[in-house]
């Protein structure tokens, strides 16, 4: 008797769902990502979102790298700050964080965390922005 070829399973059922790598809906309406992942009905697994974490992780990385020239000489708490605020705002918002960024290439995490507590950002993040600012201020 024959067995089943995964291999096989795997390129007919890429060849029918197609691979989409954004969300979208199917044609029953339910929200669908990759090979006909049903995100509605089936989410993902801890170790996907974990992936999937680590993957953005890394691009946040990349984008500051080349965003903040002086990224490999600032301190790891600045560090730690700007993926966090890259990772929720991404690169290009927290670019405009002007005065924010300068007080970090100074080295003054007190006016940084100032900074970033005085903007819409904090106000619509709460919390988030009030452990950022306190990881700003750490030495």
């Amino acid at each position: 008797m024959r067995q089943m070829d995964l291999t096989q399973v795997r390129k007919r059922l890429i060849e029918h769902e197609g691979i989409k790598l954004k969300p979208y809906h199917c044609t029953a309406g339910k929200l669908t990502i990759g090979v006909g992942r049903n995100l509605d009905d089936r989410g993902i697994s801890q170790a996907t979102a974990t992936q999937m974490l680590e993957e953005d992780i890394d691009i946040v990385l990349d984008e500051l790298k080349r965003a903040v020239p002086s990224w490999s000489n600032l301190a790891w708490n600045y560090q730690e700050a700007l993926v966090d605020l890259a990772f929720n705002m991404g690169v290009p918002k927290l670019m405009m964080f002007v005065k924010m960024l300068g007080a970090i290439e100074a080295g003054d995490g007190d006016k940084a965390a100032s900074e970033l507590l005085d903007s819409r950002y904090a106000q619509q993040v709460g919390q988030r922005a009030q452990n950022i600012a306190a990881l700003l201020r750490a030495s």
